[in-house]
């Protein structure tokens, strides 16, 4: 537990650090974050982080995530989907070259891990390049859902028993999903009344709505990444937080909420 609380106060600090200061500094925080969760996701399916494909995936994460330019090469294209693209066909390239050793399917894996994290980190970065209020927003309702899930899922479980997903998260309760977004609503109230001026202005009902879509989406993926980890006999997606985990441990409720509230419109 102290290692844990350690763990969390250090790597926390960190973070919302680097979070506030913003700029290349955030940014450069987002690639290392990206490359870690890149190297987890290939540690769990038995796949060489500097292989062929290991590279090229990591590569395609990362322009994806971090901001390459809306204009590339005088194109009047986005430059990070444009080298996105350019990564995936290499690796399908790979496959001709690979004299039937490498198929399609192969390519499957590295490129959809390559989008799960860029896309999540990219949201993150717009959501930080906006307001850092937004980032905030998203990270106590994150938190507020998972304190709340665990707070009510632990003192009503005898009452209600029911489980939420038990092939995947044998733990979660219904309750305590319920719990953690009653939990999430409460403190987005608290914290749109009192950053009335620096959060967007879509009012209460809006708001609420949000929220529970945000808190729904943010434990769907807490359990996406439950059931990767599970499907591949893992406890942790890594170890390089000590009593936490890795970084996709800590990233998966984010990972799927920032795109979310950017296809919403709050950034």
């Amino acid at each position: 537990m102290m290692q844990r609380i350690i763990t969390g106060v250090v790597a926390g600090g960190i973070f919302l650090a680097l979070l506030l200061l913003g700029g290349a500094y955030f940014q450069i925080l987002v690639a290392l974050l990206v490359i870690i969760a890149m190297q987890e996701l290939f540690r769990m399916y038995k796949l060489q982080v500097f292989s062929f494909e290991g590279i090229l995936a990591t590569l395609a994460a990362l322009s994806l995530a971090l901001p390459v330019g809306k204009h590339w090469l005088g194109l009047n294209a986005d430059g990070g989907v444009m080298l996105f693209t350019l990564f995936l066909f290499m690796m399908l390239t790979g496959m001709v070259l690979s004299n039937g050793k490498y198929s399609f399917v192969d390519v499957g894996f590295p490129f959809l891990s390559a989008f799960y994290v860029g896309i999540g980190f990219q949201n993150l970065l717009t959501a930080r390049q906006t307001s850092v209020y937004i980032v905030f927003l998203a990270l106590f309702i994150v938190w507020a859902t998972d304190i709340g899930a665990y707070t009510f899922g632990r003192s009503l479980k005898d009452r209600f028993p029911q489980k939420l997903l038990p092939s995947v998260s044998p733990n979660k309760t219904v309750v305590g999903s319920v719990g953690g977004i009653v939990s999430a609503v409460v403190v987005a109230l608290v914290m749109y009344f009192l950053f009335t001026k620096e959060l967007p202005q879509i009012g209460f009902v809006k708001l609420v709505i949000f929220t529970i879509i945000f808190s729904v989406v943010g434990q769907i993926g807490d359990l996406v990444e439950s059931s990767i980890k599970r499907h591949f006999g893992v406890k942790d997606s890594g170890k390089i937080l000590p009593g936490h985990g890795g970084i996709l441990d800590r990233f998966d409720n984010l990972i799927f909420v920032f795109p979310i509230m950017h296809l919403l419109g709050l950034f």
